[in-house]
């Protein structure tokens, strides 16, 4: 029988908990701040380059697709040297996204600012989740999965905000570029002086004295790549793939399509993005405990998306006009957030044991190839005089990514079930 810990010993485990998955969730952060180092800035590209949207939203492509690429790549390198360096590594990449943007004369300069970003994200998700899984308690991995998406959802948030209002301060994107890159030099600063709470390696993750009651599949550890041969990995990249559809539609072009089809100013209507980040964030700390006490994990997921997938409907219709278009298309943002803990724990569960870093890695380079297509895809329908097929778009791939979600908990369900019987 195991005794409880005592008070002395419990604290000092939640502060170092506590150090931990804020210092991951500052990073996550800022990999999705420089998600967004280019695209609140396409106006003005506009004005001073004379792109198209369709040509801009080809940046996004770039960045996403040297992400993705690396993504599935960086989950083998933080399973060999660890999730530590690779994160310094990463930030360091950041930083030079910002001072290669703020250098740009033309779409070729643009092109290396998107492609130095995308190469910092890569390794984050793998990085994050194999740090958070070594290092934080069990019982407080359902909040830590809460807190990294939040974080990642305030860096979306904060990116319009900070490049387009300093752009205007300095009347420069130059100087807000510039000013991006100073941001993630503070980061890595302070990850490098508390970097004792990040380190994964000699970390022990917890035991898995049943891998089929986790809802994965036991993988000899000798077949790195037999992670591959699980349906449930697919299908979680299926899901990722669908999901991030509708959220590249909505991050790079629900301001402009909103702008078009009501009339709001763009100073207006780019509050959507930080408003739909902003719901999300708060939807996404009541799914950090809606998770921790649910066994089916797709019964949260699929009432949420499609929620969310009947408001940005609605707003496509162009039923309500105005401010309130705008409000509706933001709140939508609450409905994938309390889908995100849920999300993320699906994924845990699909995993088998040592292949945190891989799976994860696999997993969340369909977020990089989901960006990565479907940009163009909705910039094209904008060139194209249809603004509602933004929303229109974005709702049908959050409807798609509800069935690979249900898919993925049936599965995990059916081998639990396998798992018990064999027990009995």
């Amino acid at each position: 029988m195991n005794r409880p810990l005592p008070p002395e010993a419990y604290d000092a485990h939640l502060r170092e908990d506590v150090r931990t998955i804020s210092l991951v969730g500052l990073a996550h952060g800022t990999s999705h701040f420089f998600h967004l180092l280019l695209p609140p800035l396409f106006p003005m590209f506009i004005r001073d380059f004379g792109f198209s949207y369709a040509q801009l939203g080809l940046l996004v492509t770039t960045l996403f697709v040297v992400s993705g690429t690396g993504q599935a790549m960086a989950g083998f390198v933080v399973d060999r040297i660890g999730a530590r360096p690779v994160l310094f590594a990463a930030m360091a990449c950041f930083a030079l996204a910002g001072v290669a943007l703020s250098m740009a004369t033309g779409f070729s300069g643009l092109v290396l600012a998107a492609a130095l970003a995308g190469l910092g994200n890569c390794p984050f998700h793998p990085a994050d989740f194999t740090i958070l899984n070594r290092r934080v308690s069990p019982q407080r991995l359902g909040h830590a999965f809460s807190v990294h998406g939040l974080t990642g959802n305030l860096g979306w948030a904060l990116a319009p905000v900070f490049l387009t209002g300093l752009a205007v301060t300095f009347d420069s994107w130059r100087g807000a570029a510039l000013c991006a890159a100073l941001l993630a030099i503070v980061v890595l600063a302070v990850l490098w002086w508390q970097r004792d709470a990040i380190d994964d390696r000699g970390v022990q993750a917890a035991p898995v004295s049943n891998p089929a009651a986790n809802g994965a599949v036991a993988v000899a550890p000798e077949h790195p790549m037999a992670f591959l041969r699980l349906p449930s990995v697919w299908l979680c990249f299926s899901f990722f793939f669908w999901s991030t559809c509708a959220l590249s539609a909505i991050q790079s072009f629900a301001s402009p399509a909103l702008h078009t089809m009501v009339g709001l100013p763009l100073s207006t209507t780019s509050l959507v993005v930080t408003g739909y980040m902003l719901f999300g964030a708060v939807g996404i700390v009541i799914g950090g405990f809606l998770v921790a006490r649910s066994e089916r994990l797709e019964r949260i997921i699929s009432p949420c998306l499609l929620g969310s997938a009947a408001l940005l409907v609605l707003v496509g219709t162009g039923l309500v006009s105005g401010l309130m278009a705008v409000v509706l298309a933001a709140v939508a943002g609450f409905g994938t957030g309390i889908a995100g803990p849920s999300r993320d724990m699906l994924i845990k569960r699909a995993a088998p044991p040592g292949a945190t870093g891989r799976v994860y890695g696999t997993v969340y380079s369909a977020l990089d190839l989901g960006f990565a297509l479907a940009a163009p895809v909705f910039g094209a329908l904008l060139d194209h005089g249809w603004p509602q097929g933004v929303f229109y778009g974005s709702a049908l791939a959050l409807a798609l990514g509800v069935l690979s979600a249900a898919a993925v908990g049936s599965g995990i369900h059916r081998q639990r079930s396998a798992a018990s019987s064999l027990a009995t």
